[in-house]
């Protein structure tokens, strides 16, 4: 398949439908406070991002064609959604590293009050 026959239109239904899914339990963790907004966003990001190249056949062989992608214009979709994977867990793994940071001090500030308490009842 060239890039010149295009996108298959059950995959792009199947991609669309998947990327629509992907942005509705966004919404829905929203909304149930279980994701916070902040953290969302990537997630946001990456679904409506992948609801646009789903739904627009044209631009993702475009960008396929413009990427060397002449076999298979669906990976292209692939590509980005992992693309977009890979951000979100680089920016939750700075924020679980600045979380152990805090973790350490709040421990060490924590074992000094203690301390602190013991002697004063001593």
């Amino acid at each position: 398949m060239s890039v010149a026959s295009g996108t298959p239109l059950k995959v792009s239904i199947a991609a669309t439908v998947a990327s629509l899914l992907l942005v509705f339990v966004v919404f829905e963790l929203i909304r149930s406070r279980r994701l916070r907004e902040r953290y969302a966003l990537l997630w946001l990001l990456t679904g409506i991002v992948l609801v646009v190249l789903s739904a627009w056949r044209g631009g993702l062989n475009t960008i396929a064609g413009w990427l060397g992608v002449r076999g298979y214009p669906p990976a292209v979709l692939f590509a980005v959604g992992l693309l977009f994977v890979i951000l979100v867990l680089l920016h939750y793994s700075t924020v679980i590293s600045r979380l152990t940071d805090q973790n350490v001090v709040l421990a060490q500030r924590l074992a000094l009050l203690e301390s602190k308490l013991r002697e004063r009842e001593r």
